[in-house]
């Protein structure tokens, strides 16, 4: 049965491509399907998500990560269609849609977690910045089949396009506003003409001039995404965390005296410490995803685009008990994993390492080579000689960094800077 929540306007792909008519799947499948086979997403598996990658086996990757994020993301859209009365049998979020935004969401993030989004966002803060959202754009418009001379995308839909977007402002939009600009959160002042693609019109409406307010403008797919991803890592850092030992019932005990809690939050930290010396953990935090899951619901929505499309005629609404649940998980990992001096030395590690790498080759291969040695791969020197601009030149660079996995990234820098590191039959 033809599913009328979607028309003309979600499914134009850019550039134009049409599905031979012998193909079985729609055009969401599609997307899914060429992400999960793409390069990017396989690299994944060595990128950090809390823990270094390939540390202990059992701890969470990049792609790990987002294939719960994936798996979330369709829960909640199956719940939503058995569930809300705003949908019908014809007329409902589509999960293929929803599972391929969340498989993409992280094929822009750097090796090394988040220090190595924010080393990269510094080393080009005179190109352009990075930010991990616009870098997972960048490589589904056009670098994700890249060849030398040419660039490809996936030849996206307008909303897998729009669901991936989940931050629309441009860096020199929060540049020029008033409001001070957050770290990261904006996509590249290139990528406007995505955002046009998007909002099908040359000049952003009044209700989304201000940078902060764009940001928020997300379809409905983008916010199950967002939604997913809070849930995935609120509850699965806490797991990864106890297991790796820096979270104890000592250590949570101890962290809890120096907050201000509601007893809500003291009730669900008693529980956490509870399981933990029940040794049930795992179970308990894998019931809490369908907990998560069933506190959504939808509320209808009139805004920008409302009148063209249904993915902007609704909210995502969630419980706020469990939404103060999420924030009580993450300011617990935020302060005992993410700031514990052991990962504090390994982050401090990976931007140095970022750093250095990026210095070397931006003096030896980014103006040319002028030195005749070959440190860069032959087919990153190629895209790089292609480009005429500086700052295009110095965008290459950084994808070219930006894509090495946490295990690539340390081997590069130990046979630019380590005397007794380097073998001639070392590939990568």
């Amino acid at each position: 049965m033809p599913n009328s929540f979607y028309n003309d306007f979600d499914l134009e792909r850019f550039p134009p491509t049409n599905i031979p008519e012998v193909d079985y799947r729609n055009p969401f499948q599609v997307e899914r399907d060429r992400i999960i086979f793409s390069y990017p997403f396989r690299r994944l598996q060595s990128k950090t998500q809390v823990f270094q990658s390939g540390e202990y086996d059992f701890y969470r990757t990049r792609l790990t990560h987002s294939i719960e994020v994936a798996k979330i993301s369709r829960s909640i859209c199956e719940y939503l269609r058995a569930r809300s009365p705003l949908l019908q049998e014809d007329f409902y979020i589509d999960a293929d849609l929803t599972e391929a935004i969340g498989l993409a969401h992280d094929l822009g993030h750097p090796p090394f977690g988040h220090i190595g989004e924010r080393k990269l966002n510094e080393l080009m803060a005179d190109a352009g910045g990075f930010e991990g959202n616009a870098q997972t754009l960048r490589i589904l418009t056009e670098l994700i089949y890249e060849r030398p001379g040419s660039t490809k995308g996936i030849a996206p839909t307008r909303a897998f396009l729009d669901g991936v977007m989940k931050y629309k402002a441009l860096q020199s939009e929060w540049i020029k506003s008033e409001i001070k600009p957050p770290k990261n959160h904006f996509i590249y002042d290139e990528q406007v003409n995505w955002r046009k693609v998007i909002l099908n019109q040359k000049d952003l409406p009044d209700g989304l001039k201000d940078p902060k307010t764009l940001n928020h403008f997300k379809s409905i797919e983008c916010q199950i995404m967002d939604w997913a991803d809070d849930a995935a890592y609120s509850l699965h850092d806490i797991v990864d965390g106890i297991h790796a030992r820096y979270l104890t019932t000592g250590s949570i005990i101890e962290w809890a005296t120096t907050q201000e809690l509601t007893q809500a939050e003291t009730t669900l930290l008693e529980t956490l410490c509870q399981v933990i010396r029940e040794n049930r953990y795992e179970p308990y935090f894998g019931s809490r995803i369908g907990h998560f899951v069933h506190a959504c619901s939808l509320v209808s929505h009139r805004g920008i685009l409302s009148q063209q499309s249904n993915r902007h005629s609704f909210q995502l609404k969630i419980d706020p008990e469990v939404v103060t649940e999420s924030k009580l998980y993450k300011s617990l990992a935020l302060d005992l994993i993410f700031r514990s001096t052991q990962l504090q030395q390994i982050e401090f590690k990976g931007g140095h390492i970022l750093e250095k790498t990026f210095r070397a080759l931006e003096a030896q291969c980014l103006h040319g080579n002028e030195s005749g040695l070959n440190i860069l791969p032959a087919s990153v020197q190629a895209l790089l000689d292609a480009e005429n601009e500086p700052k295009a030149r110095k965008r290459r660079l950084c994808d070219y960094l930006a894509g090495l996995t946490d295990g690539q990234a340390v081997r590069t820098y130990k046979r630019l800077f380590d005397a007794d590191f380097g073998s001639i039959a070392e590939l990568v």
